[in-house]
């Protein structure tokens, strides 16, 4: 038997030789979730050993963690905007830069009372759910292509309490969605088809692909937003979309062929251009 500390230096050190880009958070978020310590206990009690069953869990949470498996993937959650969120193999693994569209989206809708919101390519629910979580005036609707997803993403809202003002439907983009919005906010797919294989394994193989790949050129979702937005936004709405690294010149040359002004493109933390904002401008 091992101590929590032990067992936690020790995970650290495996991970750590493997190459993973993050050892230490790893093995003690992976620890503290087998012994269901709190923060305070990890600090206070490092000395509390592990039962046969906790070094059994953990064992094998390290045997996958080593095979590339994220953690978040390991223990079926992931922290988002201060919110927990179940994830699966349905749904994409939220990140913190999309963080990004959630402090943008809540800047537009400081003025808007009751605003009513579209999450395209909802996922797990994590945008609409967080914008959802902090204007109580708000009701949305995610729309998903994948049934795994969108209940994923339904029982995320329950979880949260949101479920009075949040469904989900299931969409190819727009395709079942009627009426119009006071914003509209997605993460699509723009990863280029031929770039994938070389993707980290931990996005490669534990995303989905239909959240991933963008076509030849990365940019297919951002055609098809472009020329499908204008019939769902209210007068005065606006469009905030994430953007892959690089691609904020073609984006919003995208949108402003379909009539969009652009407002804004948001850096995230990295300072990486992040958000893009647009509005369709009145006739």
């Amino acid at each position: 038997m091992t101590t929590r500390d032990h067992a936690m230096r020790l995970l650290g050190h495996r991970l750590k030789q493997a190459g993973l880009a993050t050892p230490d958070l790893d093995a003690r978020i992976l620890v503290q979730a087998v012994t269901g310590a709190s923060d305070i206990e990890m600090i206070r009690e490092p000395g509390t050993l592990l039962t046969k069953a906790e070094e059994e869990r953990l064992g094998e949470w390290e045997r996958r963690r080593l095979a590339r498996e994220p953690v978040s993937r390991i223990l079926g959650s992931r922290e988002f905007w201060g919110l927990t969120f179940t994830v699966t193999a349905e749904t994409l693994d939220p990140r913190p830069d999309s963080e990004t569209l959630i402090e943008t989206a809540l800047d537009l809708l400081k003025e808007v009372p009751a605003p009513r919101l579209l999450d395209l390519g909802t996922g797990t629910g994590c945008l609409l759910l967080a914008l959802l979580h902090e204007c109580p005036g708000a009701s949305g609707i995610g729309a998903d292509l994948s049934e795994g997803a969108l209940a994923v993403a339904a029982s995320n809202a329950a979880a949260l309490g949101l479920d009075a003002r949040a469904a989900f439907i299931e969409s190819e983009w727009t395709a079942a969605v009627e009426g119009r919005f006071d914003l509209v906010i997605s993460n699509p797919p723009y990863i280029r088809h031929g770039d994938i294989e070389g993707l980290d394994e931990e996005v490669r193989l534990h995303d989905p692909m239909l959240a991933l790949d963008g076509g030849a050129d990365g940019l297919d979702a951002y055609r098809a937003l472009a020329r499908l937005l204008p019939d769902h936004l209210t007068h005065g709405g606006h469009a905030v979309i994430e953007l892959g690294a690089g691609q904020e010149a073609e984006v919003t040359e995208i949108f402003e062929a379909a009539g969009f002004g652009v407002l804004r493109v948001v850096s995230d933390l990295g300072g990486v251009p992040r958000a893009l904002v647009a509005y369709m401008p009145r006739a």
